[in-house]
């Protein structure tokens, strides 16, 4: 498909997305799903004659007469507009259209707003923006009144909502990962900036400044929102009213969800998830990442007669976060703490000798509210993997910076295991990395990694002297990463402190309850269900985050009889308002089911300013 899209003042044709991923099929027929394993569609169903296409948009829209048309960043607003006045043109209804563009500041202004949140131009990171949506419009656009010269009145574009009219509003909501794909054929750009800037630079915009001032914009207009439309594709529009969407999120807030999950190439990637989940592109160079669920950037698929929507799982949070987090939704609020991921090095290479900020850093440096601590958990494996994790005991810091600054200046290789421990992996091992710890997972690794949900906060070290597949050589950050290493994680510690030492909490005839302890800086703690035939479990007013890490198939049996079934290696989640839920083998062999969730003793994460904590906290490409 080809697209007419507007670069500077220039009409460009271009491919509209650049991606080997499919693009989501505006219909089941069009979907070959595995019903016997890994779904790639995993869908919530809404009953029927729930979702509809533009026409019938249209339709709804001379009922109304005028509307604000608002929505995210990365919206074809140009296609919308054609696609739905070619609906008006045959109806013979005379249309007038506000675009809301033309009241955003100009480029300059804008810039000079922005650029205090985007750090230096060779970061790829900048802080959280405290700008509000507001800011980006000229004074004159919030005087604007209806005009009422046609049949319909129709506001459309980022921020329509800001004005005071009495119009209902339609929200054109979009993935994340389909912005990217957008950014990366230059087809979208970030908020009042109409130039095309590279991959990298918009990344950092949309991370650090739109997605922040469009996610608060979201909450703060999500009661007047009377419809919610899903623009991923260029040619059609699929929608539904936003009170069976609430219907849908209060149903999901109270039994379980899993979101639709998206894969990434990287320079390190392997090939384990492209021999075992269907329906990935084989001709795809490597698969490194699987975002199962990293909220930030996933979404929740629904599906009623048919018909397929998405929309971010923002939405989820906005309507039910206290159903979805329980005793911790006063902590997190609409942020969902927990990510699962794929880091997939089989036949692959390693990843980057890295670290991740400490809680206070990353607070006082980027505007997060958690940090990056992580776990890898070995999914599977094959008998050469290792991991990196620690350093030698006779590391010497300075010795270590020079050797690292040495290698980087020179484009030499370094012996890094002359400093950073290597251990062997086994699978069903859970490694522990709190913040400021050295660690890599090296190829031949299927890595489930069990984190906090910050995700791009990775300060890379050494890279093995390779390029991206951007053919670029990927950024390396000594000088952050000196600022946050742990250098007492160093020999016996390592093996004593950041091996996570399993035992049986419970257990019963068929059926036993692993304790996998996390480290004593980890906010949430994880465990392993091991059964036969059944395991019943309380969420203890927690939401529990799970997959499925041996056998085949297991079923969900939600406290209101409700069951649902999930395969090997795809990741749900309980709300804290399900209660009870039992969980039933479904396949040959004894199931093991990891779980993941929040901790108690977390109050410390409201402290505006966060001390040490315990020894854990003391002294990019983007991602891995």
């Amino acid at each position: 498909m080809e697209l007419k899209t507007k670069v500077g003042s220039t009409q460009h044709k271009t491919t509209w997305r650049k991606s080997g991923e499919r693009l989501l099929p505006n219909n089941l027929q069009q979907v070959n799903r595995q019903k016997t394993s890994y779904d790639i569609y995993p869908f919530h169903s809404l009953g029927a004659n729930k979702i509809a296409n533009h026409q019938g948009l249209v339709d709804w829209i001379i009922e109304k007469g005028t509307v604000l048309l608002d929505g995210y960043v990365g919206v074809f607003w140009n296609e919308v507009e054609t696609l739905l006045q070619q609906e008006f043109d045959q109806r013979g209804i005379a249309v007038e259209w506000m675009r809301t563009e033309d009241f955003i500041k100009g480029k300059d202004e804008v810039e000079d707003m922005v650029s205090p949140f985007l750090g230096t131009a060779d970061s790829v990171w900048g802080k959280k923006t405290t700008l509000k949506l507001s800011d980006f419009f000229e004074e004159s656009y919030f005087d604007q009144v209806p005009e009422r010269s046609g049949t319909v009145n129709i506001v459309i574009g980022i921020g329509a909502a800001l004005l005071s009219w009495d119009a209902p509003v339609i929200y054109l909501d979009i993935p994340k990962n389909e912005i990217q794909y957008r950014m990366r054929a230059g087809t979208t750009s970030n908020i009042g900036n109409p130039d095309i800037l590279s991959s990298t630079a918009m990344y950092k915009r949309f991370y650090f400044v739109d997605w922040v001032v469009l996610n608060a914009y979201k909450a703060q207009i999500s009661s007047k929102i009377a419809v919610v439309a899903d623009a991923q594709r260029a040619d059609s529009l699929h929608w539904l009213y936003a009170a069976d969407l609430k219907d849908a999120m209060q149903m999901m807030g109270r039994s379980f969800f899993r979101v639709r999950p998206w894969f990434e190439a990287g320079a390190w990637g392997g090939h384990w998830m492209q021999e075992h989940i269907e329906g990935l592109n084989k001709d795809e160079v490597n698969y490194a990442w699987s975002f199962e669920m990293i909220v930030p950037e996933n979404g929740l698929l629904f599906e009623s007669s048919g018909k397929l929507l998405e929309v971010a799982f923002d939405w989820l949070m906005l309507f039910e976060q206290e159903a979805v987090l329980g005793k911790h939704a006063r902590i997190f609020k609409t942020e969902f703490p927990i990510r699962f991921d794929f880091l997939d090095t089989f036949d692959g290479g390693n990843l980057s000798i890295q670290c991740h900020p400490s809680l206070r850093y990353i607070r006082e440096h980027f505007g997060e509210f958690i940090t990056q601590d992580e776990t890898y958990y070995i999914l599977d494996c094959k008998p050469d993997a290792q991991v990196y994790l620690g350093f030698q005991d006779d590391i010497d810091p300075a010795a270590f910076r020079k050797a690292l600054q040495h290698s980087q200046d020179q484009n030499e290789p370094m012996v890094i295991e002359k400093y950073v421990q290597v251990l062997p992996a086994n699978k069903h091992d859970l490694f522990l990395i709190p913040n400021g710890t050295v660690h890599s997972a090296g190829t031949n690794n299927m890595v489930l990694e069990i984190s906090a949900t910050p995700y791009i906060f990775t300060f890379k070290m050494y890279d093995w002297m390779r390029l991206g597949l951007d053919g670029q050589p990927r950024p390396i950050n000594i000088t952050h990463a000196f600022q946050n290493l742990n250098f007492d994680r160093k020999g016996k510690k390592v093996e004593e402190e950041l091996l996570s030492k399993p035992y049986a909490l419970e257990q019963g005839a068929d059926w036993q309850l692993v304790h996998l302890p996390t480290h004593e800086g980890h906010f949430y703690d994880v465990e392993r269900l091991e059964f036969d035939s059944v395991i019943g479990s309380e969420t203890n007013d927690r939401c529990h985050v799970l997959m499925l890490v041996e056998g085949s198939a297991i079923i969900l049996e939600s406290q209101d009889g409700r069951k649902t079934t999930f395969h090997y290696a795809e990741t749900f989640a309980v709300p804290a308002a399900a209660g009870h839920y039992r969980l039933h083998n479904a396949g040959e062999g004894r199931a093991k089911v990891i779980r993941a969730f929040v901790k108690d003793d977390v109050d410390y994460l409201l402290e505006d300013k966060v001390e040490v904590k315990s020894s854990t906290l003391s002294s990019s490409n983007q991602k891995k």
